[in-house]
């Protein structure tokens, strides 16, 4: 077991940090099957429960000030579990359709790991798909390049994020030990967290983000001075859930991970 005083591993989230600029599978698939029951939520609110299992997300949802006027209105009632798991089976039959699609990996996350494996850290991560979900990106994304040394989705565990038990079984899979050996990064607020509640150390990254919000098209249309501005919204968010280092582009971890393994070194001295 690696109970080295330098980072062992990175453990990465997917849609939104190493595949799927800006999360786009999901939220448009969100956004479809909302507006076929006649419901409207904005970018911002679809976006906001991002990271979570989707059932949890779609729950976060409905509990909203919008979707519980908006469906109490449109059915003269409280919405039930059973329509969450209707919603939830008709999100999962759409995004099977579209998923591989968006298997592409950001821009900077082939190259980076590559950078990370030669430092032999090893490359975990978790993710709010289920195992079905995955099954379509992993081949995908190993096709165009990316592939991870682990997968643990919350049908595996039981549990999705902020709890930490995703993050736990990567570790215990790829036998790394201690928590401070690792780091979470992530593009939500619920991957920030999901780090702090394991102990391990936290990135967010801005670019191609869902937390950002925008596609790459939007991105790269943006004035400059709307663009720093939305990029220092997300970093604040980051750090209020309290990660500990904030990124614009995934190609800045290597750097972090040197700073973070000095700032061991030294603790240690």
């Amino acid at each position: 077991m690696d109970m080295g005083k330098t980072i062992q591993m990175v453990v990465f989230d997917w849609a939104g940090t190493t595949v799927d600029y800006g999360s786009s599978a999901p939220a448009e698939v969100f956004n479809r099957v909302f507006r076929a029951g006649g419901m409207c939520f904005s970018k911002e609110e679809i976006n906001r429960p991002m990271g979570m299992e989707k059932k949890a997300h779609i729950r976060e949802m409905l509990s909203s000030k919008t979707g519980t006027e908006q469906w109490e209105k449109i059915h003269g009632r409280a919405w039930t579990d059973a329509d969450v798991e209707h919603l939830y089976q008709t999100f999962e039959d759409e995004l099977f359709q579209v998923v591989t699609a968006y298997s592409t990996p950001i821009p900077g996350v082939v190259e980076t790991v590559m950078t990370l494996r030669e430092q032999d850290i090893k490359i975990g991560s978790t993710t709010g798909y289920t195992s079905q979900m995955m099954e379509q990106v992993i081949p995908r994304a190993a096709e165009l390049g990316y592939q991870a040394d682990c997968v643990v989705t919350p049908d595996v565990t039981g549990a999705s994020r902020p709890t930490p038990f995703m993050l736990f079984e990567c570790m215990r899979r790829l036998n790394v030990y201690p928590p401070q050996a690792v780091v979470k990064v992530g593009d939500t607020v619920v991957d920030i967290l999901e780090g702090k509640n394991a102990g391990t150390w936290t990135v967010g990254i801005l670019t191609g983000s869902n937390l950002l919000g925008l596609t790459q098209q939007e991105y790269e249309e943006m004035a400059a001075d709307e663009l720093e501005h939305r990029k220092q919204q997300a970093a604040e968010r980051y750090r209020e859930a309290g990660a500990d280092f904030v990124i614009d582009s995934i190609r800045e971890l290597p750097a972090v991970i040197a700073e973070i393994n000095h700032r061991m070194e030294e603790a240690q001295a």
